[in-house]
């Protein structure tokens, strides 16, 4: 297939126009707006954009061999996943390609775990505060109302799945995948529940234990180095938000039976996660080079048989649609403020990395098939209320502790 024909089958709306190596000018589209210009520096990188469009076009972004002399790469990436409903390069593998990929690449062992985490966690604090909120929340929001900030629908989102979890202050609380412990400390401060925070970064580790000290809450919310499969139970209430996307398809049956062997007979937990909604696919191999190596987003068809075979009820399924198209599109817009500083602290190609990743990652949540989910599970089936108006009586008894505290 030509460069003309490539470009032609995946740009039938919009207005760009792509300058080519040899002074080749295309004209691609319907003519709407908005009008794009875009030069590719030599045939290798049109070479690499055609056999993969997602690490291609990334990397050449990255590289500077892929310049826009009119837009933003957002408008780009918005253009090209509104012609395609996807990420550039999101077709799905086969299964045999699949099965490789899982085998190989998401096995996620102790030690590849870590390394993982390492790769993309430990990065400087600087960095992530930049373009998170005040709390450090580095997973999908709830944006409950219209027009609030990041910062309030973050805070949203801890009382949204606090609500589900049902909890009291006589609870033992495992937090897996704790980050920098926001909605630890949050769990423990509106509760006085026990909470234990696990994670695999030592950066998050270090923050995570500053910040309970700070807070006076050092005797209620403890957290350490530890890996999933390597925790003692029991908890009353386990929850996990932003974590299952690193566990590995082929560690699902084990993270599940950990969770059932780790709960109380009366205990309910709360998982948390990025999905997609058209089954079993691959992971973007941009993401997967450069941001998230071993990571994984599942289909609810891929969960849901490790849960039943784990004996856990499924109390309460609920998917969040645009909620994290929006979130990721505050972060690109406060990281493009804090872009200077960015520079100085790593470089411009790392500058360019990221820009990519958030601005591609929130166009497969907002014309792609990605979403949330959050699974609430319990080993009882009389382990929660028969009807869910507990969940909204708890969010709004949070939301006006939180109000009363402001």
């Amino acid at each position: 297939m030509g460069i003309e024909s490539f470009l032609r089958g995946i740009f039938s709306t919009g207005d760009l126009e792509v300058r080519l190596p040899g002074h080749h000018t295309l004209r691609l589209g319907d003519g709407s707006p908005p009008h794009l210009t875009v030069t590719i520096a030599d045939h290798y990188t049109l070479a690499k954009i055609m056999a993969s469009p997602s690490i291609g076009a990334g990397e050449a972004w990255m590289d500077g061999r892929l310049t826009l002399q009119q837009g933003t790469i957002q408008q780009l990436v918005e253009l090209a996943c509104k012609n395609t409903g996807a990420r550039p390069g999101g077709l799905t593998r086969s299964a045999l390609r699949r099965w490789v990929a899982s085998t190989f690449r998401e096995h996620n062992t102790r030690s590849t775990a870590r390394r993982n985490i390492h790769h993309h966690y430990d990065l400087s604090l600087d960095l992530y505060r930049t373009f998170l909120d005040e709390d450090l929340q580095y997973s999908c929001a709830y944006w409950d109302h219209p027009g609030i900030t990041l910062e309030e629908a973050q805070a949203a989102k801890k009382r949204h799945i606090a609500a589900k979890l049902a909890l009291s202050g006589e609870h033992r609380v495992l937090d897996i995948g704790c980050g920098w412990g926001g909605m630890a400390l949050s769990i423990a401060a509106w509760t006085g529940a026990h909470v234990d925070g696990v994670t695999l970064s030592t950066e998050q580790l270090d923050t995570a234990r500053a910040r309970a000290e700070a807070s006076g809450l050092a005797n209620l919310a403890s957290f350490s180095l530890t890996d999933y499969r390597d925790i003692e139970g029991p908890y009353d209430r386990i929850v996990s938000v932003g974590m299952f996307e690193h566990v590995g398809r082929p560690n699902y049956q084990a993270y599940f039976d950990q969770v059932a062997r780790l709960l109380t007979d009366d205990g309910v937990a709360l998982i948390h996660s990025i999905g997609r909604m058209d089954g079993p696919a691959r992971t973007d191999p941009f993401t997967a080079k450069y941001i998230f190596p071993g990571g994984y987003i599942p289909a609810l068809s891929e969960v849901l048989p490790a849960v039943e075979r784990a004996g856990l009820w499924v109390t309460d399924i609920e998917v969040l649609r645009f909620h994290y198209a929006d979130t990721l599109h505050a972060w690109s817009e406060r990281f493009a403020k804090a872009r200077p500083k960015m520079a100085e602290l790593y470089d411009e190609r790392f500058c360019r990395m990221w820009e990519f990743y958030l601005v591609a990652a929130e166009m497969s949540f907002r014309y792609g098939k990605h979403m949330n989910f959050q699974l609430q599970l319990t080993k009882r089936a009389a382990a929660l209320p028969v009807t869910r108006g507990y969940m909204a009586e708890a969010e709004e008894a949070l939301g006006v502790g939180e109000r009363r505290v402001a």
